[in-house]
């Protein structure tokens, strides 16, 4: 598991933009963030949304290029963005060790 930190302005703003496409297993977490775009992007991605508690609140699975808004909802806090179909992030033992390498929880 390898997760990039996007926390300052120009890498939030830069994203995944660039990028032809993501290793299994890597994943870009955009902190704080609770909607992002997928405008000029070059491949489909899965994202997941969590809350200031390391807490999942929402999924999007296969977001395609070109799509213009997706929220998290009222209580996201931050985002992973992952290469579709990349199910590393899904199980609750990979969940639990980012909640206490990342959320400090």
């Amino acid at each position: 598991m390898f997760i990039e930190v996007a926390n300052t302005s120009l890498k939030r703003m830069k994203g995944l933009l660039g990028r032809s496409t993501l290793d299994d297993g890597h994943g870009l977490l955009i902190t704080p963030c609770n909607a992002v775009h997928t405008h000029f992007m070059k491949f489909a991605i899965d994202l997941r949304f969590f809350n200031k508690s390391g807490e999942l609140v929402r999924i999007y699975r296969n977001v395609t290029p070109g799509k213009w808004w997706l929220w998290g909802g009222f209580k996201a806090y931050c985002v992973l963005e992952t290469r579709t179909g990349d199910t590393t992030f899904d199980s609750p033992t990979m969940l639990s060790q980012l909640k206490k390498e990342v959320f400090h929880v």
